[in-house]
């Protein structure tokens, strides 16, 4: 077939790393993770360099510009599988540094855009995501698919990153409406016609999203069967933190309860309000409006989840006393409606009912897991939207803590087990003894250079960040020019 090249392309820089031209037609789409926000010229020079031994065929710089690295035609060096790439467009994305790695929202707008594009220009009316690798990669495209992959299939990276591969289901879903084409697909299910988005039924939702109840019920003696009942119930309305999250990890369009909510990206930093009464302990009820963020992970948001049903008090007694360790699932749920969760007078019934249509006691049983961990690097315990990551190597959560001053590590307790590095108090003057230490536009070497040098003299740091290239961190000058490594500069 004849290959052609995106017209979105605003810089060329054709990278020598390639394996010239493709084995395989086009028929897959792998968005990646730069791990830094950085600019299209920067990341046209990252893979110039042979000794680079990687290129993609296109990058999305932070401010949403779109790079051409290898063409179309050419098999680029990517994903760590040559029977992936040799199929596949590949597609670096500027993010942030550390997990999640979150997309700019104007870099994930224009992942959407590029996406259509390929498919439109290679015949493809429907991008598909169905979250499994090993159905993935024994499934044979149908004339017009394209097929969504990831990095992380193919070798031990978090590539593209949690915040990118829980939006991979919301990625296909717009780009396939921007085809012209639904991705919604009838199947049978227990004798009646089930949506199916991306190639999931309901049943594979719930066997899918069911594992990840069952660890978070051997972790927190919360009834897996409960705790994943109330998801379904509450996916109905499209409100709250696990259905949300629901959506972003698995696209569901019509939810299991039977109601549909329309859905909305998430650029990252979107907050929704929610309205609760608490009890100050004397009987009088405070109504307080709360910003909930949303969780990176669904892993996250379960486990606060049962840590709420678990640490909620009315003045100094349980609000859900009896909870933790509780056996019976009729009795769990009657705990969680007294406590004031639900006020509608079917909640009970309406639970109980979800259980026993969906076989959701089998999540109870299921041979439980190794138990897991998690260290979570933040500013404080009660801070939890400052959170950087969520981590199973503590050796790793203590590396997030390390390289963002004022952050510490937290197990799953809320105790503090890694103090981390006390937070750079500024301003303060620094001296530079070098005529040619580089300014550049962001914290560290993956930011492009100014053009300007500081000379030597005595500067003004507002402000200090981690960052690629310096160990000291880099600083922020006071004068608006840029930022510095502190490795060259002496404190005053």
């Amino acid at each position: 077939m004849g290959y052609t090249n995106s017209k979105m392309v605003a810089y060329t820089k054709l990278s020598p790393n390639h394996s010239g031209q493709r084995t395989h037609t086009i028929d897959r789409i792998t968005p990646h993770c730069v791990v830094g926000q950085c600019t299209a010229e920067g990341l046209g020079d990252w893979f110039a360099k042979s000794t680079t031994q990687a290129s993609s065929n296109y990058g999305i710089d932070r401010d949403g510009r779109v790079g051409l690295y290898v063409e179309e035609k050419n098999r680029s060096w990517c994903s760590s599988s040559n029977a992936n790439d040799q199929r596949a467009i590949t597609i670096e994305c500027a993010s942030d540094t550390t997990e999640p790695y979150a997309f700019r929202d104007i870099v994930y707008q224009t992942l959407i855009k590029l996406c259509v594009d390929i498919c439109k220009r290679n015949g493809k009316n429907k991008l598909i995501w169905f979250g499994d690798k090993d159905k993935t990669l024994a499934y044979t495209p149908q004339a017009g698919e394209m097929i969504l992959t990831v990095h992380r299939w193919f070798a031990n990276k978090s590539c593209p990153g949690n915040w990118m591969y829980a939006r991979m289901g919301d990625l296909a879903n717009k780009v396939t409406a921007q085809l012209g084409t639904s991705s919604d697909t009838p199947v049978k299910t227990s004798g009646t016609q089930a949506k199916v988005l991306a190639g999931l039924s309901e049943g594979d939702v719930i066997k899918t999203v069911g594992a990840l109840f069952t660890a978070d019920m051997n972790k927190s003696g919360i009834l897996a069967s409960v705790s994943l009942a109330q998801f379904i119930l509450e996916s109905g309305y499209g409100k709250s933190e696990l259905a949300q999250n629901a959506n972003n990890v698995f696209g569901m369009k019509k939810f299991l309860s039977g109601n549909t909510w329309s859905g909305s990206s998430w650029d990252g930093k979107s907050v929704y309000t929610k309205k609760t009464q608490e009890d100050d302990g004397s009987g009088k009820l405070y109504t307080i409006t709360a910003d909930f963020r949303k969780y990176p992970c669904i892993e996250d948001s379960i486990a606060d989840h049962s840590a709420y049903l678990l640490g909620a008090k009315n003045g100094s007694k349980l609000r859900y006393d009896g909870l933790k360790g509780c056996k019976d699932y009729k009795k769990a749920v009657q705990i969680i409606k007294d406590g004031g969760y639900a006020t509608s007078t079917t909640y009970v019934s309406k639970l109980c009912s979800i259980i026993e249509r969906w076989n959701l006691t089998q999540y109870d049983k299921a041979e439980a897991p190794a138990t897991v961990k998690w260290y979570r690097v933040r500013k404080s315990w009660s801070d939890a939207a400052s959170q950087k990551g969520a981590y199973k190597v503590l050796a790793n959560a203590k590396k997030c803590a390390d390289a963002n001053p004022g952050y510490s590590v937290f197990d799953d307790a809320g105790k503090v087990v890694y103090a981390g590095k006390a937070a750079v108090k500024t301003p303060f003057l620094v001296r530079v003894d070098i005529s040619d230490l580089n300014i550049r536009t962001g914290a560290g070497t993956n930011y492009s250079r100014t053009g300007q040098y500081t000379g030597k003299g005595i500067f003004t740091i507002l402000e200090v960040k981690s960052g690629q290239g310096s160990d000291a961190g880099w600083g922020r000058l006071k004068s608006g020019a840029g930022w510095i490594s502190l490795d060259y500069t002496t404190r005053i």
